[in-house]
């Protein structure tokens, strides 16, 4: 049995996006009570809610050069994959101290790494032209929505059952749907048949929208991890909320604000470019995301000063609204500013790029400047990247190619 249908195919890997998503912020739900039962500081609760990224970024380069290889089976890569996420998932739950839990948050890394790289590949091969954006838009809901069930998840399993229930339920679904991604049509990729993968990176760095793009990725991400790693923690110890009601009321604005702003991204950003080359259209989508991403910057500055947990909320839903709407486009950017044969390694080097300069460093930056003066003060950090961010973008969209991506696409020197 195999599964061909292209919209059949889309549906299972946005459901694997969902758990990916779950699993990662369940782990900042649960965090002030692994934090009080390991005995940790802020700095060490904010390294094991990273730590994963440290597998993520490493091994992200790897699954992209052995995906953009002729014949390079991704759907053995992502099964394989999308089971060894969900086993460490679940050996998270029997972590008995920051070392034990920290290595388990490393595999599950690893094991994300080689979905998040190919499966956005796989879409952009099956989508209809003209429809790229919508469909990744489709594949990036997943995100806010899984991301809020993993607090609303994680805050409810913990009052019932105990942090380490969370990450025990969470593990299972993952492990049964790695065998299902097996039964996937692998589409065939047309490039040249001369490509290589010598020079790959060189390659990337020669288009300068490339490069802009994920500089400005890096100041996003940055931002978003930040929030997602400590807003619960700020409404339970500074607004004096308890931990299910923050977990839930945070997951709940989550959910709503990722759903209005990835759907937002999916559909404004691609108005008047129906006709447009495919620079055209991914400077489009880059100008659109620094227009959007600034929006949420003075608003970011009213979650930190906010005095009650209503206006917190208020805020916070305004903010990851106007980021959210960028999550599609940019990754649009991503797979259209670099040749067909080399799009898992241009994912994959951003991968990389955006976590290890990204979420992999706001969370434990942010406990250690709390550890010194106050969580309030380490949160001052995320509204000056997110002012990054939209500069970088900014000057994206009007940076000259030095080569368009229909060249690239096309093999052309």
């Amino acid at each position: 049995m195999r599964i061909e249908r292209p919209t059949t195919i889309l549906a299972l890997l946005t459901a694997l996006n969902f758990l990916n998503y779950v699993d990662r912020y369940l782990v900042a739900a649960v965090s002030p009570k692994f934090q009080e039962e390991l005995h940790l500081s802020e700095f060490q609760t904010g390294l094991a809610i990273s730590a994963f990224m440290v597998g993520y970024f490493l091994t992200s380069p790897i699954f992209g050069a052995l995906a953009d290889r002729p014949g390079g089976a991704r759907r053995l890569l992502m099964a394989l994959g999308v089971a060894l996420w969900s086993a460490a998932t679940a050996f998270s739950g029997l972590a008995h101290g920051a070392t034990s839990l920290i290595v388990a948050r490393i595999a599950v890394g690893v094991g994300e790494a080689s979905y998040a790289t190919i499966a956005p590949t796989i879409i952009d091969d099956l989508a209809p032209a003209g429809k790229k954006n919508r469909w990744l838009a489709i594949f990036y809901l997943a995100t806010p929505v899984g991301s809020a069930l993993g607090y609303l998840l994680g805050g409810f399993l913990e009052h019932h059952y105990g942090w380490r229930s969370a990450f025990f339920v969470a593990g299972g679904p993952g492990v049964l749907l790695a065998f299902t991604v097996l039964l996937l049509r692998d589409p065939e990729v047309h490039a040249p048949k001369e490509h290589v993968q010598k020079g790959a990176l060189g390659v990337l760095l020669r288009s300068p929208i490339y490069v802009w793009c994920v500089a400005g990725y890096c100041a996003y991400t940055f931002a978003v991890g930040g929030f997602a790693a400590w807003a619960p923690k700020f409404l339970y110890k500074v607004h004096q909320m308890p931990l299910a009601e923050a977990d839930f009321g945070f997951g709940l604005v989550a959910v709503l604000a990722g759903i209005i702003g990835t759907v937002l991204g999916g559909t404004i950003a691609d108005r008047g470019l129906k006709d447009a080359t495919d620079e055209e259209r991914v400077r489009a989508y880059l100008r659109y995301s620094a227009i959007v991403t600034v929006i949420g910057a003075p608003i970011a500055v009213l979650t930190i000063v906010a005095g009650s947990p209503t206006a917190f909320f208020a805020a916070i839903f305004l903010c990851e609204t106007a980021l959210f709407a960028s999550t599609s486009p940019i990754n649009a950017v991503i797979l259209g500013a670099v040749p067909v044969t080399l799009r898992a390694t241009a994912m994959a080097a951003s991968i990389f790029a955006i976590h290890a300069l990204g979420d992999f460093l706001s969370p434990p930056l942010i406990g250690l400047v709390a550890d010194h003066a106050s969580l309030r003060a380490g949160l001052w950090l995320l509204p000056v990247a997110i002012v990054a961010c939209a500069a970088l973008w900014w000057v994206g969209s009007r940076a000259k190619l030095a080569r368009a991506p229909e060249a690239l696409n096309q093999g052309q020197p």
